[in-house]
């Protein structure tokens, strides 16, 4: 055998490998390699799957629900809380919202059982192709990745992502897992859950909403910033409009319903934090006192408060109070523009630095800001935030006219660049104002109780949160009168006892501080007159010998009946004048003893607070006027003060409330000195209103400005519209009462008797004397 025939019958093992065989041994390798890894894998997951976390959360599901504030009679004032969230259960989720969700985050969720392969292979195929990149995670997946995994993007947590998408659908059904995801869902504005967006975006209940809006809330869970409607509005519609694409396509939608989505103008919330009623200091106010009881969980429970007051009260007061500043505003100068800047040239950079700049002056309501385009001393023309070109001429400009012309100061001028407030007074024309810088505060409550009707802390709270009517402890001045003519009746004096309005000193002994002469308002004295007139009349004289005569300290012990402070009123002469310290609550709480007979009732917020399932957690127990272990005065004292707060409304300084045409109107003004304060306290019998004004800073607010000008408008403008519909309540004369002439006096202290004049002196003016003999011809 010859070498050439040995090698053609047993070739090399080199040959013997030929590629096909390279090929499956190569591709052995893999599909076993392949077989390793997914038994590791089976392995593992099969591992970890016992290992995962428990569902309790979702299959006993109880949300983070925020605290709610309510108005007497149900309407949302306030709502705190990182989640804003109205739990809802799916059978009442419209059919339309379930399907806006599904047509664009899962639309075979109930036919797959937990990942969507198929899903998962047309996105890879659609990425692969270079298209804009798909998702493929079920709303399954989504529940799991948002309760139970962090926002790592990792091979691991995808891994867990599935296998816990697999545990829930073994747990709950398809329409518990919807529920879940549509109650849990965070889409922008603080929102969680589709009924809370509704609410937040559209002012509307879940099941009111329309096709285009359902499509517009299911654009949201993928990027809740990014097609935010209110913040990004062109990108929202666009989303929006592919969604509907996705419903019509899927047949969700009708032909016809298509189209009139398509063309529907949705009408979005611009601001989010809107309510059906300006309650913010009330809203505060009952988070706070809730927050005491119920801490952390205040927030996240679900609580909801229901308050006293009313919608109809509430706007009422804040319109009254807005009205009363700004009349005083217009009876001051013009301050000029709140800022400048250079606008550029450029209309695209000038439209970015008007935004930029109004963003810093946000709007108070129906006072507008605006940046001047144009000025001269016959017209403005301004832009404001929204883009609205307004042109103000005419009276509109009368407020401003100084600051127009070419001749005003650079600094205050109006001109282009120029920051201004605008406004339009009840009609289409607008006018020039400026925002104030004056304060006030409002509040009014029920006098058999208590229960607070009404409630503004101030003229803006989100310019300002400081409440004033709880927390600005100021000098009431001549409105804490009637406390001292009240502590006069029980020694001896009455109405109808004369004294003498005359100048009076005192040395600091007297005072606790340096030699005192004090004035009256007018720097008029008018002699001798009875102890009512002195109170109808405001006279401070009259006030410091009453209380000269019954001692200070007896004065200040008398006051803390009626809820004031002792160490916040000493016991000095000055306490005549109001000189002490009270805030606008606690002289609500004051007056009301005179308004309902005697009786110390507590002003108070809220009736009572339940939870997310309306179990009644807590409930007001207000003291009310006739339980007798409520009584501070006698009845027969309530009265004769009563009966002299009338007067000062018929005859004194608070005739303007005659306006109200009613005759069972009480009240006392008070101007604090050197015109820092200004007050109206009045009521009738069952409804009680404090109105103050003043600078947080304070400081006088114009030599003519008295709490007869400034806070008794506020207080008719409020009653105006609280009292419509109420009959008029004449009081009954309580038993111990005796009349001669035209006064009462106690059974006990007759004509005759008690305390019958004060420093009139043996032999005073042939007037004094007159009016002396006059009163004791009427008394004897």
């Amino acid at each position: 055998m010859s070498p050439s025939k040995t090698d053609a019958s047993n070739p090399s093992p080199a040959r013997k490998r030929s590629p096909k065989r390279l090929l499956l041994i190569v591709l052995g390798s893999l599909v076993g390699t392949a077989l390793v890894g997914l038994l590791i894998v089976v392995f593992a997951l099969a591992m970890a799957y016992p290992n995962l976390p428990q569902l309790d959360t979702l299959t006993d599901y109880r949300p983070k629900m925020p605290l709610r504030i309510f108005s007497a009679d149900n309407v949302l004032i306030g709502e705190f809380g990182e989640e804003r969230r109205n739990l809802v259960h799916i059978k009442d989720i419209p059919e339309i919202m379930k399907k806006a969700v599904l047509a664009i985050e899962d639309d075979r969720f109930y036919q797959h059982g937990g990942v969507d392969y198929t899903g998962i292979l047309r996105a890879a195929v659609h990425n692969a192709t270079g298209g804009a990149k798909q998702g493929a995670s079920t709303i399954t997946q989504q529940v799991a990745r948002n309760f139970f995994l962090s926002s790592e993007q990792t091979l691991k947590r995808k891994a867990y992502e599935v296998l816990l998408a697999w545990k829930i659908e073994q747990s709950l059904t398809k329409d518990q897992i919807l529920e879940v995801y549509m109650n849990q869902i965070y889409l922008g504005q603080r929102a969680y859950g589709f009924a809370s967006a509704a609410q937040i975006y559209f002012g509307k209940n879940l099941k009111d909403i329309t096709v285009a809006e359902a499509a517009m809330l299911a654009g949201l869970p993928k990027a809740p910033s990014a097609y935010n409607p209110v913040v990004n509005p062109k990108r929202a519609r666009t989303r929006q409009q592919y969604i509907l694409q996705r419903m019509h396509m899927l047949g969700y939608i009708t032909p016809a319903q298509f189209e009139t989505a398509k063309a529907e103008n949705l009408r979005i919330k611009s601001d989010s934090s809107e309510f059906g009623v300006h309650a913010e200091y009330v809203a505060e106010m009952a988070r706070q006192l809730v927050y005491e009881q119920f801490k952390e969980e205040t927030y996240t429970r679900g609580l909801n408060v229901f308050t006293t007051v009313t919608k109809a009260d509430q706007d009422a007061a804040y319109l009254a109070l807005r009205r009363g500043v700004m009349d005083y505003e217009k009876r001051h100068p013009y301050r000029g523009p709140e800022a400048y800047i250079d606008i550029p040239k450029s209309k695209e950079e000038a439209d970015e630095a008007i935004e930029n700049e109004l963003a810093e002056h946000p709007d108070s309501d129906d006072i507008i800001a605006a940046m001047v385009l144009e000025a001269t001393p016959t017209g403005i023309t301004a832009v404001t935030a929204s883009g609205e070109e307004v042109k103000i001429s005419g009276p509109g400009l009368a407020f401003a006219q100084g600051w127009l012309s070419s001749k005003a100061a650079a600094n205050r001028r109006v001109k282009r660049g120029a920051v201004i407030r605008i406004s339009q007074d009840g009609g289409t024309a607008w006018s020039v104002t400026q925002m104030p810088q004056i304060e006030s505060a409002f509040v009014a409550a029920d006098t058999t109780d208590g229960a607070i009707r009404a409630l503004v802390g101030g003229f803006d709270y989100n310019r300002n949160k400081f409440n004033h009517v709880t927390q600005a402890w100021r000098q009431p001045g001549s409105s804490f009168k009637p406390f001292i003519y009240s502590a006069s009746l029980e020694r001896g004096l009455s109405p109808a006892t004369i004294i003498n309005d005359a100048p009076i000193s005192f040395d600091a002994g007297q005072t606790g501080g340096q030699a005192w002469e004090p004035k009256n308002y007018d720097s008029k004295y008018e002699g001798p007159m009875t102890m009512r007139r002195g109170l109808t009349k405001s006279k401070n004289m009259i006030s410091i010998r009453i209380l000269n005569k019954i001692g200070a300290k007896y004065g200040q012990e008398y006051a803390t009946r009626f809820g004031f402070e002792a160490e916040k009123n000493p016991p000095y002469l000055t306490l005549a004048l109001g000189s002490g310290s009270t805030t606008p609550l606690q002289l609500a709480g004051a007056y009301a003893v005179f308004a309902n007979g005697g009786f110390r009732v507590s002003p108070y917020l809220i009736s009572k607070v339940t939870d997310s399932n309306g179990k009644v957690l807590s409930q007001a127990t207000p003291d009310k006027a006739g339980n007798e272990e409520n009584r501070v005065i006698d009845a027969r004292n309530a009265f004769l003060v009563d009966s002299m707060l009338k007067d000062v409304v018929r005859y004194g300084t608070a005739t303007k409330a005659l306006a109200l045409k009613r005759t069972d109107v009480s009240g006392k003004t008070g101007t604090t000195n050197d015109s820092i304060d200004a007050w109206f306290a009045g009521y009738t019998p069952k409804l009680v209103g404090i109105a103050w004004i003043g600078y947080d800073q304070p400081k006088n607010l114009g030599n003519k400005e008295t709490g007869g000008g400034l806070a008794l408008p506020i207080w008719i403008g409020f009653m105006q519209k609280a009292l419509k519909g109420v009959p008029n309540e004449e009081r009954v004369v309580p038993e111990g009462l005796v009349m001669a002439g035209d006064d009462y006096y106690y059974a006990e202290n007759p004509p005759g008797t008690g305390v019958q004049s004060l420093d009139i002196g043996a032999r005073g003016t042939p007037a004094e004397e007159k009016v002396k003999d006059a009163v004791k011809n009427e008394l004897f």
